[in-house]
C-alpha cells in the first residue's frame, strides 16, 4: 500500500532521553542498561523510516546463526503496534516495505551477522541507507572497520545499541573513549528513561539493586562490567525508614547544565550512620524553576543548604527567592577525595525514593587502566551529581563540625 494511502502511523512520541534520535545523524549511538527501551526505540524509528520512504536497512549482529537471534520479531511487533501491517510484507528472511510513489520499488529490511562477511561480501551492503548494530558491545574491531566505510550512500546512517561491557570494546573505543566521529548522536539511557518500564522488570531490578550492586550497575545502569574492587562504595544499603522527629537535617545541592541534573539531597546522622531520606533531581532544570524543584524536599527553605560554589549566580538567585540560608561549599584541592573518604567512614542508609543516589552509589568507581586492568587511585568523574550533593551536605562535619542535638553546628560556624 502506498505510503500516502489511508494507512498512517500515530504521531511519534519519544521519551525525552531519546528525542535527539528523531533528527538525521550519521552515527546514532545508544548505550545503557536493561529495560531502557533502546531496541524498541530503534525498531520504531526504523519502521517509520521505511514507511515514509523506500529504505534499505540491514540489522546486524556480530554473530547471527539464525533469525531467532535477530531483531526481526521485534520489528514485526512494531509494525503491528503502529497499525502498519497492511503496508509491509513479512517474508521468512526479510521484511519488504511499501512501494514508493508511482509504484516505485520499495525498501527492505534484512538481517545479517558480520562474522560471516569478508571484504568482498560486505560490498553487497553498499547501497543500504541504514545499518543497525544490535548488541554492539560484541562487534569486533574487524567488523567495525568493514562496516563503517561500506554504508556510504548520501544521508546514510549507522545505528548502534548496546549494554557496555568493557571500555576497551571497539564500539566503546569509537564513541566513549575520546572524541566520537563527526555527526554522532551519543545517548546514554537506562531503565529510568523508559516511561513504560514493566513492573515485572522493576521487581527484578530492585532485587539486584538491594543484593548485588555490581550486577545492578552493569545490567541495569549500563556500567562497565568490572571487578568489585573498582567500586568505591560498599558501605550502603537501600532500606525504607521513618525519619525520627526532631532530626537535624543536612542539605547539599549540585547544579546542573543543559544535560546534567540539578540535585538537592536531605540527610541526617545518627551516630556513624548517615540516613538519606529525600531527593530532588531534574535534568536541564532552568534557574527560575529551581526553587520549585527544591520545594519538593521538605524543609529546604528552613535549613542551611551547602551548594556547589561553581555557580555563584545560581546561589545568588536562590538566596533572593526563598532560600536565604543557601551558601557555597568551600571545596578546594583534594576536597573530592576527602569528601568520599568521609562518606566511606559511615554506614549509609538510602530511602528507596532517592533512586538517583542509589544509582550513583552503585556506579561510582575508581578508574581502571584499560590495558592492564589495574585499579588507579583516581575517581571516575561521572555518575556523581547526587554524590557531590551528599559530599557538600557533610562539608561542615568533615571540616571539624560536630553533630549536636541543639540547633547549632558546633565548630562549623553555621546555625540552622
Amino acid at each position: 500500500m502506498p505510503a500516502d494511502g489511508p494507512v498512517q502511523p500515530p504521531p511519534l512520541k519519544l521519551a525525552r532521553a531519546f528525542g535527539r534520535l528523531a533528527k538525521p545523524s550519521r552515527y546514532k549511538a545508544l548505550h545503557g542498561g536493561r529495560g531502557s527501551g533502546k531496541s524498541h526505540v530503534f525498531a520504531e524509528l526504523l519502521v517509520r523510516r521505511c514507511f515514509a520512504a523506500p529504505t534499505r536497512a540491514v540489522c546486524i549482529r556480530e554473530v547471527q546463526r539464525s533469525l531467532d537471534q535477530s531483531v526481526k520479531r521485534l520489528i514485526e511487533d512494531k509494525i503491528q503496534a503502529l497499525g502498519l501491517g497492511a503496508a509491509f510484507t513479512v517474508q521468512a528472511d526479510r521484511i519488504l516495505g511499501p512501494p514508493g510513489p508511482g509504484g516505485a520499488r520499495g525498501g527492505r529490511i534484512i538481517f545479517q551477522g558480520m562474522q560471516n562477511h569478508t571484504a568482498e561480501s560486505i560490498k553487497s551492503l553498499e547501497g543500504y541507507d541504514i545499518a543497525w548494530v544490535e548488541e554492539a558491545q560484541s562487534l569486533s574491531r574487524r567488523s567495525l572497520e568493514l562496516l563503517r566505510p561500506t554504508i556510504r550512500r548520501p544521508g546514510s546512517e549507522l545505528w548502534f545499541s548496546w549494554n557496555p561491557t568493557r571500555p576497551e570494546d571497539p564500539v566503546d573505543q569509537l564513541f566513549r573513549q575520546g572524541k566520537p566521529p563527526p555527526g554522532t548522536t551519543l545517548i546514554e539511557a537506562n531503565w529510568t528513561a523508559n516511561p513504560h518500564f514493566p513492573k515485572v522488570l522493576k521487581a527484578e531490578m530492585e532485587w539486584d539493586r538491594d543484593r548485588d550492586p555490581d550486577k545492578y550497575s552493569h545490567v541495569w545502569l549500563g556500567g562497565y562490567r568490572r571487578a568489585s574492587e573498582a567500586r568505591v562504595f560498599r558501605n550502603w544499603k537501600v532500606e525504607a525508614f521513618e525519619t525520627p522527629p526532631g532530626s537535624r537535617f543536612l542539605f547539599g545541592a549540585d547544579w546542573g547544565f543543559a544535560r546534567d541534573p540539578t540535585v538537592l539531597l536531605r540527610c541526617f546522622l545518627a551516630g556513624r550512620t548517615l540516613h538519606v531520606d529525600h531527593e530532588a533531581y531534574r535534568i536541564g532544570c532552568e534557574i527560575d524553576r529551581t526553587p520549585a524543584l527544591f520545594d519538593a524536599v521538605p524543609g529546604a527553605r528552613d535549613w542551611t543548604i551547602i551548594a556547589d560554589s561553581a555557580r555563584p549566580e545560581t546561589i545568588s538567585y536562590l538566596q533572593r527567592h526563598g532560600f536565604p540560608r543557601l551558601r557555597a561549599a568551600a571545596k578546594g584541592a583534594g576536597s573530592v577525595k576527602e569528601g568520599v573518604e568521609f562518606l566511606l567512614s559511615h554506614d549509609i542508609v538510602v530511602h528507596p525514593r532517592c533512586r538517583h543516589l542509589v544509582d550513583e552509589l552503585a556506579l561510582y568507581s575508581w578508574r581502571t587502566d584499560p590495558r592492564s586492568g589495574e585499579i588507579l587511585p583516581e575517581l571516575e568523574d561521572r555518575e556523581n551529581h547526587a554524590i557531590d550533593a551528599l559530599r557538600y551536605a557533610l562539608e561542615g562535619q568533615r571540616n571539624g563540625g560536630t553533630y549536636d542535638t541543639s540547633l547549632d553546628w558546633v565548630g562549623s560556624g553555621l546555625r540552622r
